[in-house]
Order: structure tokens, then C-alpha cells, then sequence
């Protein structure tokens, strides 16, 4: 059975953290904590802004160069949306911890590991702004984020939304992007062989996933995977805090 494309979210449920997270898609749940702004240590302060950590822990075995790099790219991130310069000498730790990756339709209910890090990256990301705002953490915009994979058959391309590993495999490109809650392009990640006007495809292709789709015109007849009046990613963010508030106020009514 394939996995769900459509995302989950859970909030504010580890009560030792500032801030919690659980958020899953497309097969891969992530759990996610906050803490901070905490003292950071006298090597790693810096006089004039916070520190950010980010550290990933994979589903099985130990951390290695596969997360050392998912890290530096949450890291730079994280960085560009989170006000540093109001914590000097202030450490702010995101832990994220990978509980399930997807099935192998080959191998049963054997969980397998993909060989790119693009698709669990976009997990990791909304994960990571989700506890980040749960634990109110000071932040200049919020962003979402898209994996898409483009195939061509002859002429005929088509771009697939939320790709399983098989046909991540057998693709020509896969590509992950995020944008702000203003528009902005905020990463681009992509792997394979694709050509300019190609990239410009999957660009408006993911900014209609992740931003307002009635502000983006895209031609949905090449796309898979596309389910439109379902709203954007902004919207699954914003409805996610509205739940979350609403239930946190629910003692006054």
C-alpha cells in the first residue's frame, strides 16, 4: 500500500522540551523538539547572535556523514527564519528524531532507506518550523517546503508530487524546495539531470504546492499527484496552529 501523501501534525506533546513537534508525509514521520533559548556554552556562544543546533538521529543504527549533511542544510536554514540577533550568547537546540520511513513495495513491510537525502528532507524541515513555533520561538517568516520528481517519457515529461523511493529511483531528477511565508524561494535542493526550463517547471510546480496555488499559475495537466482545492502547505500550517490554539483556549468557553 502506498504511503499517504497528504501531511499529519501533532503539537506540543513531549512536555520536557520547549517545544514539540510530530509530523508525518508520504511515509516519514519525524519527531521533533525545541529547547531555548538555553546558555550556550563558552566555545560555542557567539557575542551577537544565538546559536542554532540541529541534530538528526535516524530511525535505526547511529548518526553519520548521511545526517551530518541533512544538518548543515536544516542549520543554514534555520538561520535565515529564526531571529538569532535577539538571543546573543543563546543557544537554540532543534533535535529531530526519524520514527518511520517508507515501506518497500517489493519487500513487504520492510522499511528501506532511501539513497538520496532529498526525500525525507522536506520532513525534517516543517518539522523543525512546527516545534520551532511551538515553542514560540521568535521567528521572521515560516516556510514549507515541496519534493517533487520530474520524468520524461520521449517528449512527454511529467512531474510527480511527493514521489515514492521506487519512482524517486527510476526518475530522471527529484528536486526539494521551500519557500517563506512571503513567496520567496528558500532552498533548492535537486539531484539528476534536468534542463533550465525544466527546473523553471518544478519551481512554479512547488511554489503551488507550498505557497497560495490561486496566486500561481500552473498547468496541472503534466503534473501527478496534485489535488487541487485542497489548499497549499501555508494553509495545512496555519490550520495546524489554529487547532492547536483553539484547544489550548478551550478552558474559557
Amino acid at each position: 500500500m502506498a504511503p499517504s501523501s497528504e501531511p499529519t501534525a501533532l503539537l506540543s506533546h513531549l512536555h520536557r522540551a520547549d517545544g514539540s513537534a510530530t509530523f508525518s508525509q508520504n511515509g516519514y514521520t519525524v519527531i521533533g523538539a525545541v529547547n531555548g533559548p538555553l546558555e550556550a556554552g563558552r566555545r560555542e556562544e557567539h557575542p551577537e547572535e544565538a546559536v542554532v543546533d540541529v541534530i538528526v538521529r535516524p530511525a535505526a543504527g547511529v548518526a553519520g556523514t548521511r545526517e551530518r549533511q541533512l544538518e548543515s542544510i536544516l542549520q543554514s536554514t534555520l538561520r535565515q527564519i529564526i531571529l538569532i540577533h535577539n538571543f546573543p550568547r543563546s543557544l537554540i537546540q532543534v533535535t529531530l528524531q526519524i520514527t518511520s520511513t517508507p515501506e518497500n513495495d517489493n519487500a513487504g513491510s520492510k522499511l528501506v532507506q532511501a539513497a538520496s537525502n532529498l526525500p525525507i528532507l522536506p520532513a525534517l524541515l516543517q518539522t523543525a518550523i512546527l516545534a520551532l513555533l511551538s515553542a514560540s520561538i521568535p521567528l521572521t517568516m515560516t516556510a514549507t517546503s515541496a519534493f517533487l520528481a520530474l520524468t520524461s517519457d520521449g517528449s512527454a515529461r511529467s512531474i510527480i508530487r511527493n514521489p515514492t523511493i521506487l519512482q524517486s529511483e527510476s526518475a530522471n531528477s527529484v528536486h526539494m524546495l521551500a519557500f517563506t511565508s512571503h513567496g520567496d524561494l528558500l532552498v533548492a535542493e535537486s539531484e539528476g539531470s534536468f534542463t533550465l526550463e525544466e527546473w523553471d517547471t518544478v519551481y512554479e510546480a512547488a511554489k503551488a504546492i507550498c505557497c497560495d496555488e490561486s496566486k500561481t499559475t500552473v498547468d496541472h495537466s503534466m503534473h501527478e499527484g496534485f489535488d487541487d482545492g485542497k489548499g497549499s502547505m501555508m494553509n495545512f500550517v496555519k490550520s495546524t496552529l489554529q487547532t492547536k490554539v483553539t484547544a489550548d483556549l478551550h478552558w474559557k468557553d
